[in-house]
């Protein structure tokens, strides 16, 4: 694509902006007359229909019909957000929708979903973020509350304000009293530490005192080793899927099929959302460049987010290759870095 683009002139490179920028406002093709109008470079329409035919040449427009105007390719749009991107900040009401939506304090999931929202609304697109894994959250505070002879709900609260609720079907009865004295010692001893970590010191000092340890450090021995895994929640939160049924590029029923069908499986989406954790800034998926087929008529656009110089997961926003991406582009930006912000003081697992 770049060798393309070495070769594009100044004027070239003026039409090719010119004609991307009114197909992504108007969504229809763009002829020589009307780039003449709106390049403001004094060009008659034979000239520009040479130059929109070198386009064509190496790939960077194309012609829908024989007889109607041009569209930009996939390799159109890289050159575009490469090197002709002019990026617009986001606007007032769009930064105040984000610190409102993105509240520091609140839950960890509880953010996470209303950035996949405030993504949604601000770009009329499909809004995503990758879950952090639980492990790397300190644990603060646990709590039994028995349901049954053999059934208990476990309360576990976290350092970021998340909290999970379990319920243990267990191998034999416990007592209140007996629940309350394992829940003071996993407090007193356990509070702060990862729950990885929690568990592998608790296997090491069954496995250090088999045969002396007392009836409390037994009983919480089987409750955190029970209680303390981790569970695999949603990989990602997803908002605002419906919002590309009205997109007319993507308006095959068979397209929007295999659209929602990723959606709901998501292991995909998190695989690819995944390998953006380590980019630095912004990445762009345009079209097939993501490798996965349903995403064929789509663009990607993600940036990585976190807390206390680490990297926690990746937020995203999914819509046609007809874009406003020098809009959506700080959008995703600007969230990343609110969204950073919120979590700043989640109490991260040392």
């Amino acid at each position: 694509m770049r060798r393309h683009a070495d070769h594009l002139d100044a004027r070239a490179r003026h039409l090719l902006r010119t004609l991307i920028a009114q197909y992504i406002r108007d969504g229809e093709p763009v002829g020589s007359r009307t780039l003449a109008k709106q390049s403001g470079l004094d060009l008659s329409p034979a000239t520009i229909r040479n130059v929109l035919s070198d386009l064509e040449e190496v790939g960077l427009i194309s012609a829908p019909h024989t007889s109607a105007g041009r569209i930009p390719t996939a390799q159109g749009y890289r050159l575009f957000v490469d090197s002709l991107l002019q990026l617009q900040a986001p606007r007032p009401d769009e930064m105040d929708a984000m610190q409102r939506e993105i509240p520091a304090g609140a839950s960890t999931h509880e953010v996470l979903g209303r950035v996949s929202g405030v993504l949604s609304q601000l770009t009329h697109f499909v809004g995503l973020v990758t879950v952090p894994k639980r492990e790397q959250f300190a644990f603060r505070q646990i709590d039994f509350v028995q349901l049954g002879p053999n059934r208990v709900l476990v309360i576990l609260v976290f350092t970021d304000n998340e909290v999970q609720n379990r319920v243990l079907d267990l191998p034999r009865a416990y007592l209140p009293g007996e629940l309350e004295q394992v829940a003071n010692y996993l407090n007193q001893n356990f509070s702060g530490l990862p729950l990885d970590e929690i568990r592998r010191r608790i296997v090491s000092e069954m496995e250090a005192a088999r045969d002396s340890i007392d009836r409390v450090l037994r009983s919480a021995i089987e409750l955190a080793n029970a209680s303390f895994r981790c569970e695999s929640r949603e990989d990602v939160v997803v908002s605002g899927q419906t919002n590309l049924m009205g997109v007319s590029e993507l308006a095959s029923m068979e397209r929007l099929r295999d659209l929602f069908e990723a959606f709901n499986r998501k292991r995909e989406l998190a695989r690819l959302l995944e390998g953006c954790v380590h980019a630095e800034g912004v990445r762009l998926f345009i079209g097939e460049e993501s490798g996965y087929a349903p995403l064929g008529s789509c663009s990607v656009v993600t940036a990585p987010y976190g807390a206390d110089n680490r990297v926690l997961g990746v937020i995203g926003v999914i819509g046609p290759t007809r874009m406003d991406y020098d809009r959506v582009i700080p959008v995703v930006q600007t969230t990343a870095r609110i969204l950073s912000g919120a979590l700043k003081n989640a109490g991260l697992a040392p």
